[in-house]
């Protein structure tokens, strides 16, 4: 069985006292994963301490400080597993002068687990640690609202927590949000559903870890293996192997096969692969991450450890300049601008050179504080780094292997910071706008934008497409720049917080605005759910004197839910998606709209035509 094989990597987090590691060892407990001389330990500690009950939480505070004082200090790693799934449970530290400890034990998670006191609500922490969890790309994220015995079992309380956190999630980049009601100390909904809460339709917390979906969450496109190793035969003695190189390391992400082409970077050379081998030398037909492996090349190329196997058409950013968020790791020592250290990336190793701190970041606020000087222990900052040797990498947010990386201070050896790297440095420049020879008056047509903008399900891509077939067709040049097939390029790297929305609609703007200065008509379909963002696009027109007409395709949300061709309204109202619009995310309709399109006007090919008539065209 697949489910037998698949590992979920969870850590926690939460404030002081939320009952993190009471929740893991309930967990551990009635998931029946302890022995019982570690449960006769528990509770022999528990009457020593005085306690009333047995303190499952002793399961995970394994330092004698953490029993002590009731906190958990470092990162405990509780593995257990049940018919369906196997488990890793890091058990991280609330207090903020651990952030680098949760940092560490959060780094490599599929899934995040927030506790909430149900008295205290969401708190600074609370909020800190949802941010770290998205900064680290954990793709998926519980919040659980812990003692809801303490408030009566309340549904008011516990829709109030929601509505609040949900309304600090739709600023980050949260791909997946859970909201289960729980009580560790009793056990209530953490192994199996409870009755002491018959409003909650939900599952319970042992369960959803058992069923959350994590397959898709790799990246099984961009193929990646950072060599480790070249094997070559150690002796003489089986004439097979004589002749036998070999290419050893973890693949980071995408899948290998053997006959797949590949290139070498940085040298370029391509090959084929002609045989993959896994652990004890047996031969596997695919290879993909995190499996370590030794792929056999058909051409000895010169390839040694720090190159990167890839494909030939989808190929790493190379560069010695980056942008990255960093974490500083240490109190021996501070991040300043100019400071050097040793890069650590995937496999190989650089010196590098903090060019500049852009910002040092208020995790609990999101304030940037950009007269910072430094980084200090726990802290976490913007940094421009400038490597000795270019680097291969993607952005951390499309992989989290090629785009971390670790600084090492060379005077003690010791690791300093955790980055996580943003993308290349866009340099400011002297770049001036160069002119035409032709201007728009001599071109055969006269070219302008017409943005469509509307809830999901609206009907709006179906109006664009007929709209663009009867420019088209009339002889007008015409090209439509829909949201969902743009994302599949030029806004790839984009997700779906607001500041991924506006530089969304920003560049789909550029876009139409290059094409209306061609003589094309440009149709831009896409959500744009922001006022704010279309009226930049509009400005930005009108200042370089090109027509645009906003189209507000006004479908009802009721009717864009009956739609729902894609299933989206339906996840989002089940919680399996968060920020979408028009459930969980505002839409805020356009007050001066050129042309308003509703139900009543009647289907696309007609709407289309209103356009049409709209534009003389």
């Amino acid at each position: 069985m697949v489910h037998t094989q698949q590992l979920l990597r969870v850590a926690t987090a939460g404030s002081v006292d939320d009952g993190k590691s009471t929740l893991i060892g309930r967990l551990l407990y009635d998931s029946k994963s302890i022995f019982e001389d570690q449960l006769e330990a528990v509770e022999r500690s528990s009457r020593e301490r005085g306690t009333e009950y047995t303190d499952l939480a002793l399961l995970t505070d394994g330092l004698r400080a953490e029993r002590e004082q009731g906190i958990t200090i470092d990162v405990a790693h509780r593995y257990f597993a049940t018919p369906q799934r196997k488990f890793i449970i890091a058990d991280t530290p609330g207090h903020e002068q651990y952030t680098r400890n949760m940092v560490t034990g959060a780094s490599t998670a599929d899934l995040a687990l927030i506790l909430v006191d149900a008295r205290k609500g969401v708190l600074e922490q609370t909020r800190r640690h949802a941010f770290l969890s998205t900064l680290l790309g954990i793709p998926h994220l519980v919040l659980c609202v812990n003692k809801m015995d303490l408030v009566e079992w309340s549904q008011e309380r516990f829709e109030e927590i929601k509505d609040e956190f949900g309304q600090f999630a739709t600023k980050l980049d949260v791909h997946d949000l859970t909201f289960i009601p729980v009580s560790a100390l009793k056990g209530d909904n953490i192994v199996t559903r409870t009755e002491n809460m018959p409003w909650y339709e939900g599952s319970s917390l042992l369960h959803h870890l058992e069923d959350v979906h994590i397959a898709s969450d790799r990246n099984l496109i961009d193929a990646r293996l950072p060599v480790q190793y070249v094997i070559r035969p150690q002796q003489q003695t089986d004439a097979d192997l004589h002749d036998f190189r070999g290419y050893a390391g973890t693949v980071a992400s995408g899948v290998f096969k053997p006959g797949d082409e590949v290139v070498a970077l940085p040298s370029g050379f391509t090959s084929t692969i002609a045989a993959i081998w896994g652990p004890g030398g047996e031969p596997v037909k695919e290879a993909f991450a995190p499996s370590a492996v030794c792929v056999q090349l058909a051409d000895d190329l010169d390839v040694s450890r720090g190159d990167t196997l890839c494909r030939p058409n989808n190929r790493p950013l190379v560069g010695q300049e980056l942008d990255a968020m960093v974490c500083w790791l240490t109190e021996q020592s501070a991040l300043s601008e100019d400071a050097r250290y040793t890069v650590l990336h995937t496999t190989r190793a650089t010196r590098g050179q903090v060019v500049r701190l852009d910002y040092r970041l208020d995790v609990n606020t999101l304030h940037r504080d950009e007269t910072a000087q430094s980084l200090t222990l726990n802290e976490i900052g913007r940094i421009q780094l400038r490597t000795q040797q270019p680097l291969l990498f993607d952005p951390y947010r499309r992989n989290r292997v090629t785009g971390s990386f670790i600084l090492v201070d060379d005077s003690t050896g010791n690791t300093v910071a955790a980055g996580m790297i943003t993308g290349p440095t866009l340099k400011e420049s002297k770049v001036v706008w160069h002119s035409a020879a032709v201007s728009r008056e001599e071109r055969a047509t006269r070219g302008m934008t017409v943005w469509l903008t509307g809830l999901s399900a609206s009907g709006k891509s179906t109006v664009a497409v007929e709209l663009e077939r009867r420019l088209v067709a009339a002889g007008v040049p015409a090209y439509r720049l829909d949201g969902d097939n743009l994302r599949h390029g030029l806004n790839a790297d984009l997700g779906f917080t607001a500041a991924d929305r506006a530089e969304n609609a920003r560049r789909v703007g550029a876009v139409s605005q290059l094409l209306a200065d061609g003589g094309t008509v440009a149709i831009a379909s896409l959500i744009s759910p922001y006022r704010a963002d279309r009226d930049r696009v509009r400005r930005l027109h009108e200042e370089a004197g090109l027509p645009f007409v906003e189209v507000f395709v006004d479908t009802p949300i009721e009717q864009c839910e009956a739609r729902d061709p894609k299933g989206m309204y339906a996840k989002a109202r089940a919680g399996e998606i968060t920020g979408f619009t028009g459930v969980d995310d505002p839409y805020e309709a356009p007050e001066d709209a050129e042309l308003v399109l509703r139900p009543e006007d009647g289907d696309p090919v007609a709407q289309a035509a209103k356009i049409m008539e709209y534009l003389h065209l």
